[in-house]
């Protein structure tokens, strides 16, 4: 399969955790799929979900630490006040995604900024590349999103998160799961979809393998 491998990079993410709405918010170890798509919308200038391209993809970074951050609540029919909270963040983050070729136009002059989480996490392209995926069994694994518990790794961050946002007002979450986050490199001994120039293997899913 051909398809377009896209490495981004910044100096900063934070992906919300769902289950903490106020108070201190802990970062997801590794971006939900409806944080990756919209990502590549935002390149795209438009909505893009599973119908228009499949998707693989696999994150690293640095380490992690904390950060005051300053936010304003709004009650309805109140005046609005701000507060202090504390949020983790992510450190030195890399994605690298694996789209339809069709989007290089899209991340070559994205639309819009690029971001890894807040408005304050600026992501950049650094690679933009045409590359051939091979099924491959037994072969190391990146740090990814997984629909299942694959075998070989026996330590996953287990988490209910969508695959996308609609475009209906308000958003609506499409596709929600159960997901195992997995934030270390492992050996799988199931047939993937395997890089062979990075030497890595990562789950690939469309469509038809999220069931939508």
């Amino acid at each position: 399969m051909r398809l377009l491998r896209v490495t981004i990079s910044a100096w900063t993410a934070s992906f919300r955790h769902p289950s903490f709405m106020i108070g201190f918010q802990p970062t997801l170890p590794i971006p939900p799929l409806s944080t990756v798509f919209g990502l590549i919308s935002a390149a795209a200038g438009k909505p893009i979900t599973p119908k228009e391209t499949p998707l693989g993809f696999f994150f690293s970074s640095e380490g992690m630490g904390v950060d005051l951050e300053r936010i304003i609540e709004i009650e309805p029919g109140k005046t609005s006040k701000s507060n202090i909270l504390r949020r983790e963040f992510l450190f030195n983050p890399k994605l690298t995604l694996y789209v339809d070729l069709k989007l290089k136009a899209a991340f070559q002059q994205p639309k819009y900024p690029l971001l890894l989480g807040r408005s304050s996490d600026l992501a950049k392209v650094d690679e933009l590349k045409k590359v051939e995926l091979v099924e491959k069994e037994n072969v190391p694994m990146a740090p990814s999103i997984y629909t299942y518990p694959p075998q070989g790794c026996d330590n996953a961050f287990i988490c209910a998160l969508p695959v996308y946002f609609n475009t209906n007002i308000p958003r609506e979450a499409v596709g929600s799961r159960k997901f195992f986050l997995i934030k270390e490199p492992f050996h799988s001994i199931e047939k993937v979809w395997f890089d062979v120039e990075k030497g890595i293997g990562f789950p690939l899913y469309t469509e038809e393998s999220l069931g939508l």
